[in-house]
Order: structure tokens, then C-alpha cells, then sequence
């Protein structure tokens, strides 16, 4: 860890001007970055008395080993500046308020040609519109009843084409609950419109829509069209099911995010009630650990940053109000910001009584609860956590912290398809986005150990070079970003908002690695970390039949507790990188399974070389003819057919040939 002495910047040096400032740590890595009215101030507080920080700040400054700053013309620049950098930089002790459970929406796919109406969770998608979030049962009720008046596709891509293919719609579209586009019953506008008016209906403009039915009701029965009213009335019916089941808390015309926060020393809990309409559409809770002493009006506003910010979706039902319990800082900048994402004016308030205030108070009650029930949950979790990573660096006798672990595996069968598997965890938790996979081949596939020492070296070469690619740190910069096309002369471009910062994929490196093997595949792996003079990263081996943990150059193996949280949690990472070289080694080995010697010929495409079998029945009639003979084939021409015999003849050594499968039949050609 570093003294936060040997990096902090002169006091002359900082300006008293609004900026956005970074803390970077000894990889290079953005790990903080903050706003301020006066950047010596800000700066100065971190490096007086660091002894007095919170214990994250303290983490923060300790971990950090440079700190570098951006001066901005106003304040409203560095809440854009601030923001733009946290969603590129993704620093890990910024405060992220996290959902406090995975929520299911409504959404449909409006970027699709023809748009789906389905329940999603996780990550937003650039196209679909999501509506809720819900509760599971509430949700597909929903669905299902809204389906009847607008038969929106439902069915998954791969029904829909053979749906598509076979001429015959699915069930859905037989009890009229798809309008069926894969046949044609409708043009892909007219699925559109109703995609629209699907949207529009779950946007709050039911009484539209249900005013609209009631009127062709009507029109029904004067016309005698008994049978087309009866439908038009269960349509009505429907409609005002799913309109009735919120309950009506503000003026029908309110269309507000209610937001309210219960917190402690540590952490905050934070709740939203969506209503639009008067009515409450939907809810949505996070939980966000504290990194600073930060108030409640600086809490609001990173949570109204990160909220509409971070989707053009979101983006697209910012409501006309946004009430709060603390009008958050920066209040005026926030609120221009916000209205130039809606695209019209947003006002940010905070209600003093009335309807708007006991509303508030509801979702105050739902944030409090929220953190009990997370600090109950996350008790254990942390606790456990903690022990294992504190055990493992004990029993290993490593004398830092085990902030970041890697583990690889090989998986091949017989020798063939051989691959491996990197998966990644941090401060005990997987992170997947690191993962990756390496396909081994050559002189390194020969045996386990060959292809553990191969895939280290190339892991951590590709460390090294993303190291020496990254840009130098200095101690500060001065940008004005009003100007068009303003760039920072004292840093490369990657600091400039405008051009994101290349993906160095591997330029940060484990405090410790995990191989799947016994004492000569620690050795492998730590001979090729010594070949690239890497002496900082620690290394041992977990081997299945005992369990026993190895050491480099070591007779004996560690021992730990059958009981040991840290045992247990090597266990999950091993088998968690076995689970990931299995599922590549299968995608792998499935391919492999399909490859004819055909493959090969430049300019020997799909359909031709599907004509060549057809015409000539096996791979062993196509390597006996002639040039002319391969002529006879259609599409072929003499080029291509020469072509076929130079690479047939390259390939007759029995040992190189791989065995080529009809893709009709399934049989496996003569070779």
C-alpha cells in the first residue's frame, strides 16, 4: 500500500477552480473519481490528516498512488465531466448504488423488425423498452391480458422462423393472441403500430385506449354486431383490469418519481415509487456503501446521475417532476442536465405536504426496511467472504491482501481440442467480464503441464505489454472543455472524455494465481512467470484427489481444514474455471466434429462444396477425379476444380486427414 505523502501533489500546483479530479493506482487504473467547486480544497482534505478518513477513503488514498485533475469552466462541466468519466473509468470506490435484487420488467423490442414483447432481467438493451419493474406473478398476468387486446409477438426467435418456415403459425397465434406476422396475417408496420400502441398503453395513456374501444363498443351495437361488440366489451374489461390493479396515490395527471433514502455510517438504501397517471407503475430499490463522508444532498445527486444517465431508455420517461427528500447539490446544474436528456423542462423538488408528502413517506418506510433486510442478508455473506480470503492469505503465508485471484484450468480429451480457462475473482466475488479462454495448440498441447506453462506466459506477456502501453501519469492538467475540440496538453488522449481510454484487457494483474494440478503444474506456471521476470504474483496448485494445496518448489503440500472457509472457496474457483474450459472445450470439439477436408479449398464455399458431395456421393469419388471430371459438378469451373485436386492432394497422408460428415445425412464420409 502506498503513504499518500509520496504522491500528494504541492499545494501551489492544485488551482481553486471547479474540476474533476482522479486517483490512479500503481497499474495505472482509475480507481476514484470526484468533482469540486475548489480543487485544493477537495485535494488538500485527502492528504491532511489521512489517519481521521473513513475507512474506505482510507483504503482509497492508500491503494491510490497518483492523483491528477481537470479544470472546467463551471460546475454544470464537471457534473457532465464527473459522469462521463465514472460510467468510461467504472472506478471501484466510486459510490455505485447497486439494485438491491433483480427486478423483472416488461419489455419490448423496439429495434427488432418485428418488436417482442417479453419479461427481461439484468442488463438493458440498446433498442427495448422496458416497463416496471414488477413482481414476477404481477408481470405475467399483465402480459397475458394485454396480449388479447394487443397481439404483440411473444415467441421466441427460434419459433418464430420455424413458425416462418413451415407456413403454420404457433398456439398463441390460434387463440388470437399473436396477430401473427411470421405468416403474414399482418405487415411488419401494422405489428409495428401495435408495438406502439402496446408501449403507449403501459406509458400511462390507458383511458386512450379504453375511451377508444368503448366508442367502436357502441358503434358495434348500432350496428347490430353483436358479436364484435361482445369482444370489443372483454377487450374493455381487460384494460381496465390491468389500469385498476395500481392503486391511484396522487392527481391523475401526475407523472413523478418519488425518491426517498434510509441510511447509517456505512451504507444507504434508497427506494423509488414510479407514478405516472396518479398511479404507482412501479418500484425499484439500491444499496450503495458510502466511500466519503458524503451528505444526503451528495448521495441524491450521484443517484440521479447514475438512474437517467446511464440509459437512453430511462433517458425517454424522465418524468416532469422528480421529488426528493433533500434537494441534492448543484441543484440548478442537475436540473438543466436533466431537462436537456428529457428534452423539456424536469423540476426537482421536495415536497412539504400533501398528497406528495405521505406518498414519500411511504417509500421512506419501504428504504428503511430495505436496509435491514440487506444488512441482514449481506452479514453473513461479508463475514464468510472475509474469513476465506483472510485464511487462504494466512495458511499461504502471502504478505498482501488477496484483492484479486485467477485461476486456470486445461480441459482436452485424449490430447485433442485442447483449451484453457482463465476465470477471475475479486475481493471473493467471480468477475466475469475478466474471464477468458485460450486455445492451445502445437508443441504446448503435448501435455498438461506444456499447456499450463504456455497459457501463463501468454497471459502475463499480454500483461506486460498492456503495462508498457499505458499512458505515463503526471501530476495534473488544465482543459477547457467549452472549447470544440479542446484536448489536455499535458495527458494523452485517453483523459480526454471524448476518446475513451483503449481496453487494455490484462494490464492488472492477480495478487495471487490458482492452477488446477498438483505440484509439476505450479512449477510450470511459475517458471514461466520467472521467464518474464515477474516476481510479485504468488502461485499455488489445488490438486483434486486430496485436495491439497501445492507450492512452488515445495515436497510437501498445504494442508487445510476440511472445514476451512478458505478451502472452500479455492474449491468454488477451481470448479468454476473447470465449468468454463468444459463448456469450451465442447464448442470447440462440436465444431471440430463438423469440419470436412473441403473446408480448406479458396473459393469453396457452402453450396458448392454441398453440390461437389451431392454430385460425386463421398469425399473418396471427389479426391479420385479429375479436373475435368469435377467440371461435371455445378458451379464448378476449372479454376476451382484445380483448386479441389492441389488441396486433396496436400491432404493424403492418412494421419492429417479429418474425417468429413454429410451435413444431410449424418454420415461420416470415406476419406
Amino acid at each position: 500500500m502506498a503513504d499518500p505523502a509520496s504522491y500528494r501533489p504541492q499545494t501551489g500546483e492544485i488551482p481553486t477552480t471547479p474540476g474533476v479530479y482522479r486517483f490512479r493506482d500503481p497499474h495505472g487504473r482509475v480507481i476514484y473519481v470526484g468533482k469540486a467547486k475548489n480543487l485544493r480544497s477537495r485535494l488538500n482534505s485527502y492528504f491532511a490528516n489521512p489517519a481521521g478518513l473513513l475507512p474506505k477513503t482510507h483504503a482509497m488514498v492508500h491503494a491510490a498512488s497518483s492523483v491528477e485533475w481537470t479544470v472546467v469552466g463551471s460546475e454544470l462541466e464537471s457534473l457532465q465531466l464527473e459522469y462521463t468519466w465514472i460510467k468510461e473509468f467504472k472506478p471501484r470506490f466510486n459510490v455505485v448504488f447497486r439494485d438491491d435484487k433483480t427486478y423483472p420488467y416488461l419489455a419490448v423490442t423496439m429495434g427488432e423488425k418485428y418488436p417482442r414483447v417479453q419479461v427481461m432481467r439484468g442488463e438493458r438493451r440498446k433498442g427495448t423498452r422496458y416497463f416496471g419493474p414488477y413482481t414476477a406473478g404481477a408481470i405475467r398476468e399483465t402480459m397475458d391480458t394485454l396480449l388479447r387486446v394487443f397481439p404483440v409477438r411473444s415467441c421466441s426467435t427460434g419459433v418464430f422462423k420455424r413458425a416462418e418456415s413451415s407456413g403454420r403459425p404457433c398456439l398463441l397465434g390460434y387463440i388470437d393472441k399473436c396477430s401473427a406476422p411470421c405468416v403474414g396475417r399482418v405487415s411488419p408496420d401494422e405489428h409495428r403500430n401495435l408495438a406502439e400502441d402496446f408501449c403507449s398503453f403501459m406509458g400511462g395513456e390507458a383511458k386512450r385506449f379504453i375511451g377508444r374501444l368503448e366508442k367502436e363498443m357502441a358503434a358495434a351495437v348500432a350496428e347490430l354486431d353483436y358479436e364484435r361488440a361482445a369482444g370489443l366489451r372483454d377487450d374493455i374489461i381487460a384494460l381496465r383490469k390491468v389500469f385498476e390493479r395500481n392503486a391511484v396515490v396522487l392527481a391523475e395527471d401526475t407523472d413523478a418519481d418519488v425518491f426517498a433514502l434510509h441510511d447509517d455510517e456505512l451504507e444507504a438504501s434508497v427506494q423509488v415509487f414510479h407514478v405516472r397517471g396518479g398511479r404507482v407503475r412501479g418500484q425499484r430499490g439500491w444499496v450503495v456503501e458510502k466511500v466519503e463522508d458524503a451528505t444526503t444532498p451528495e448521495l441524491i445527486e450521484h443517484l440521479l446521475q447514475q438512474v437517467y444517465g446511464e440509459d437512453s431508455e430511462v433517458q425517454g420517461r424522465i418524468p416532469r417532476e422528480v421529488l426528493v427528500p433533500e434537494a441534492p447539490s448543484n441543484h440548478a446544474e442537475l436540473t438543466e442536465w436533466l431537462g436537456g436528456l428529457r428534452g423539456a423542462k424536469v423540476d426537482i423538488r421536495v415536497p412539504q405536504r400533501g398528497d406528495k408528502a405521505a406518498l414519500m413517506s411511504t417509500v421512506r418506510e419501504n428504504a428503511e426496511q430495505a436496509l435491514k433486510l440487506h444488512k441482514t442478508r449481506r452479514a453473513g455473506d461479508i463475514t464468510v467472504r472475509s474469513v476465506a480470503l483472510q485464511e487462504l492469505q494466512e495458511a499461504l503465508e502471502i504478505p498482501v491482501p488477496l484483492l484479486r485471484i485467477e485461476c486456470f484450468d486445461i480441459s482436452h480429451v485424449q490430447g485433442t481440442n485442447v483449451v484453457a480457462s482463465m476465470v477471475v475473482v475479486e475481493d471473493g466475488l467471480p468477475k466475469k467480464a475478466d474471464y477468458r479462454k485460450f486455445s492451445i495448440t502445437g508443441a504446448a498441447a503435448a501435455d498438461d503441464t506444456a499447456a499450463m506453462h504456455d497459457v501463463l506466459t501468454r497471459r502475463f506477456r499480454h500483461y506486460l505489454t498492456d503495462k508498457a502501453a499505458q499512458v505515463p501519469v503526471v501530476s495534473g492538467e488544465i482543459v477547457n472543455p467549452t472549447r470544440a475540440g479542446a484536448k489536455s496538453t499535458t495527458e494523452a488522449p485517453p483523459s480526454d472524455p471524448a476518446m475513451p481510454a483503449p481496453k487494455a484487457k490484462f494490464a492488472y494483474p492477480p495478487n495471487l494465481v490458482v492452477v488446477d494440478g498438483g505440484q509439476p503444474q505450479v512449477n510450470a506456471a511459475k517458471r514461466a512467470l520467472a521467464e518474464l521476470g515477474i516476481d510479485d504474483v504468488y502461485v499455488v496448485g489445488l490438486a483434486k484427489r486430496l485436495e491439497e494445496v501445492w507450492l512452488p518448489d515445495s515436497d510437501f503440500p498445504v494442508i487445510l481444514p476440511r472445514t476451512s472457509q478458505g478451502l472452500y472457496l479455492l474449491q468454488r474457483i477451481r470448479d468454476e474455471a473447470h465449468r468454463f474450459a468444459i463448456t469450451f472445450h465442447r464448442q470447440k470439439r462440436g465444431k471440430a466434429m463438423t469440419v470436412s477436408v473441403l473446408d480448406g479449398v479458396p473459393g469453396l464455399g457452402e453450396a458448392k462444396r454441398k453440390a461437389l458431395v451431392a454430385h460425386f456421393g463421398s469425399l473418396k469419388r471427389i479426391k479420385a477425379a479429375s479436373v475435368e471430371e469435377l467440371t461435371s459438378a455445378k458451379g464448378i469451373g476449372p479454376a476451382l476444380a484445380a483448386a479441389v485436386v492441389q488441396h486433396l492432394g496436400s491432404t493424403d497422408d492418412p494421419a492429417g486427414a479429418v474425417p468429413a460428415i454429410n451435413m444431410t445425412t449424418g454420415e461420416i464420409l470415406e476419406s
